[in-house]
C-alpha cells in the first residue's frame, strides 16, 4: 500500500528570535536596541507574520495527509521521502538552502508576508496552499524543472546547489589550482572560482558577469551553468586568461576541473559555509550540471 502525502512545513528562526536569544528577554533586547536608535517593533511583527503563515499553511493540509515541520539548520539531519511535498515558508534563500537536501520532491514556496511583493521562489501566499496542495501531487510532472550544479571530489564527496558553488580559500585569500575548462588547462591563483545556474543569474553571479561586461548568463531552467574565476592574476608560474565560460547540459560531460595546489580549500554552496567539503593538495574536484533538479510548483 503506498503511503499518503507529506506535507514538510520549512522554515527559519526569525530574527526576532534569534534577538531575545541572545540578550535572554524581550526587555533587554528592547533597551539594546533602543539606546542604539532601533526597535524591536519591526522585527517582531515579521515574527508574527511568520507564526501566523505556518499556522495556515498547517492547518491547510489535506487531513488524510502526514505532516511534519523543519527548521533550517536541522536540513542535513532530515530524511527527506519520494512521496514528500515540501512547503517553504520564508524567503528565497531558504528555498536555495532546501533545494540541495531533495531528490525531486515537489516543493511549494511560500512567503509570509501579505505586504512584500512574492519572491522569485516563493512564489505564493498562505491562502494559496490549501489548493496548491491538492495540486502537487497529479501536478507533479507539470512543476517547472530549475537547473542545479554539482560539484564531485576525487574522493566521492558531493554536494549540489540550486543558485552556485564557490571553491577557494576558506577566508577568501589566494587559491592555488590548475583549472581545467572546455577551452583548456591553466595554473591559476585566485580568489576562487564560482558556477552557478540561471537561477542564482540575479546574484553573485550577475555581479561577477558585470564585472566581465556584461557575459550572457543562463534563464532559470536552462540546462547550462556559467562560471568565472574571481581576482586571478597572472606570475611567472599562474596565468589569467581562462577566467570565464559556459558549461553545456549534460551532466558529466566537459565538467570543470580544478586540481588543488594549495594545502587546504573550500566548496560550499548558495552561501552556507558551515556545508562545506575540504580539499587538500593534489585532490581533484569536477563541477558541472547537476543530474538533481528542483520541482518548484
Amino acid at each position: 500500500m503506498s503511503l499518503a502525502p507529506r506535507a514538510v512545513l520549512v522554515h527559519r528562526r526569525t530574527p526576532y528570535a534569534d534577538v531575545l536569544a541572545r540578550h535572554g528577554t524581550r526587555g533587554a533586547a528592547e533597551f539594546f536596541l533602543r539606546t542604539r536608535g532601533q526597535t524591536l517593533d519591526d522585527l517582531e511583527a515579521a515574527d508574527e507574520r511568520q507564526r501566523a503563515a505556518l499556522a495556515a499553511v498547517a492547518a491547510a493540509v489535506p487531513p488524510d495527509w502526514r505532516s511534519g515541520t523543519l527548521e533550517r539548520e536541522d536540513l542535513p539531519r532530515f530524511l527527506f521521502a519520494p512521496e514528500d511535498v515540501v512547503v517553504v515558508v520564508g524567503q528565497d534563500g531558504l528555498v536555495a538552502n532546501v533545494a540541495k537536501h531533495l531528490s525531486g520532491q515537489v516543493v511549494l514556496g511560500v512567503d509570509p508576508d501579505p505586504a512584500r511583493h512574492a519572491g522569485v521562489l516563493v512564489r505564493h501566499r498562505p491562502g494559496d496552499v490549501p489548493d496548491l496542495l491538492r495540486r502537487s501531487v497529479p501536478d507533479a510532472a507539470a512543476c517547472e524543472q530549475r537547473t542545479m550544479v554539482r560539484a564531485v571530489t576525487d574522493d566521492g564527496q558531493e554536494l549540489h546547489a540550486l543558485n552556485e558553488v564557490y571553491v577557494g580559500h576558506r577566508s577568501h585569500q589566494t587559491a592555488r589550482y590548475v583549472l581545467g575548462c572546455p577551452g583548456g588547462r591553466e595554473e591559476q591563483a585566485s580568489s576562487g572560482v564560482v558556477v552557478g545556474t540561471g537561477t542564482g543569474a540575479t546574484g553573485w553571479l550577475a555581479s561577477l558577469a558585470r564585472a566581465r561586461g556584461g557575459a550572457v548568463l543562463p534563464g532559470p531552467t536552462d540546462p547550462a551553468l556559467a562560471w568565472f574565476v574571481r581576482e586571478a592574476w597572472p606570475s611567472r608560474t599562474t596565468g589569467a586568461d581562462l577566467v570565464a565560460g559556459a558549461l553545456p547540459a549534460v551532466p558529466g560531460e566537459d565538467e570543470l576541473t580544478l586540481d588543488v595546489l594549495s594545502d587546504e580549500l573550500v566548496v560550499f554552496g548558495d552561501g552556507l559555509e558551515e556545508d562545506r567539503l575540504l580539499l587538500t593538495r593534489g585532490m581533484r574536484l569536477r563541477v558541472g550540471v547537476s543530474p538533481r533538479r528542483l520541482a518548484l510548483l
